[in-house]
């Protein structure tokens, strides 16, 4: 199958292209920066003269699309570049699926879920009026109901998954990357961080997020307007993670500053990953005690420490 990953060279979609190729698939692949690669094409998504030049050097049957600005303070700090990728992006690329009928996935966020404070299913969503707390949030939202109206007017045949805390190797250090890739980043570097002590996440490790993924695409998986969880079933809270590292790095916490808990940001974010298990084969096989070290390790080949 001719695949095209937006954002193919980020942190789950290098991992994705991987997966995809290994599997057979003739996978293409473009995003914002330049890079290397016979089947790489550099494009900005929320600009349609690029995306039109890929989609007519590609002619893809599936899109995988993980294009987007990530993180709420990202998405604060830098706001008017995440509307444009996000909103904008998403929905140039709804208007050639529209027209070329190619099937889609697209990556949504936990985020969604906003300030739910039970247990963060996918009927969620439907069934409660939910408050996003961040821009990033409310523009993973705005993305999934562009896909929604464009399936409901065009026909057109998506599944949306919501990302859980996805972290492992290959994710590269910024002020805005996730929580488990700071806290390694920060510690290893001996610079001072933040732990909110009232706050609880389900993180999943990349490569059991990967697989479920590359899974998708493939007819026996693939159900048009479906929306999953992809998550872990280590329910934790954040301290949890940052005494791991540190102690695996036999490190102090003196540099560690405690905070009861961040504004405008969700509390728990516990789910229920049956769906996914059900209907995309999603699988569980790396446990935290097991992929923090993996992670460490790797930024500690990256970064020379």
């Amino acid at each position: 199958m001719k695949i095209l990953v937006t954002g193919g060279i980020g942190a789950v979609g290098s991992k994705l292209t991987e997966a995809l190729a290994l599997r057979g698939h003739d996978v293409w692949v473009c995003d914002l920066p330049h890079s290397e690669g016979p089947q790489y094409l550099r494009c900005d998504v929320s600009d349609y003269r690029q995306l039109l030049a890929v989609m007519n050097r590609v002619q893809p049957e599936f899109v995988y699309h993980l294009a987007a600005e990530f993180g709420r303070w990202n998405g604060e700090d830098h706001y008017e570049r995440m509307w444009r990728s996000n909103a904008i992006g998403t929905k140039n690329i709804l208007r050639f699926q529209e027209e070329r009928k190619f099937r889609m996935m697209f990556t949504s966020s936990s985020e969604v879920y906003g300030d739910w404070d039970g247990i963060m299913t996918e009927e969620v969503m439907e069934q409660y009026p939910i408050r996003q707390m961040n821009d990033y949030a409310i523009s993973k939202w705005v993305n999934e109901m562009q896909i929604l109206n464009s399936a409901d007017r065009f026909g057109t045949e998506s599944v949306r998954v919501r990302l859980f805390n996805t972290y492992g190797p290959g994710e590269h250090y910024s002020e805005y990357r996730s929580v488990i890739c700071q806290f390694i980043y920060r510690a290893l570097h001996e610079m001072p961080y933040t732990v909110y002590l009232n706050h609880h996440r389900t993180s999943t490790y990349i490569d059991d997020c990967v697989r479920t993924l590359a899974n998708i695409c493939e007819p026996r998986y693939f159900r048009a307007g479906e929306v999953y969880n992809i998550a872990g079933n280590e329910y934790h809270d954040i301290k949890e993670l940052s005494d791991f590292i540190l102690s695996y790095l036999g490190l102090e916490d003196g540099l560690v500053k405690y905070v009861e808990n961040e504004a405008h940001n969700t509390r728990d974010k516990k789910t229920d990953p049956s769906k996914a298990m059900r209907d995309l084969d999603h699988r569980i096989t790396v446990s935290l005690q097991d992929g923090l070290p993996r992670t460490i390790e790797w930024q500690k080949e990256i970064y020379k420490k």
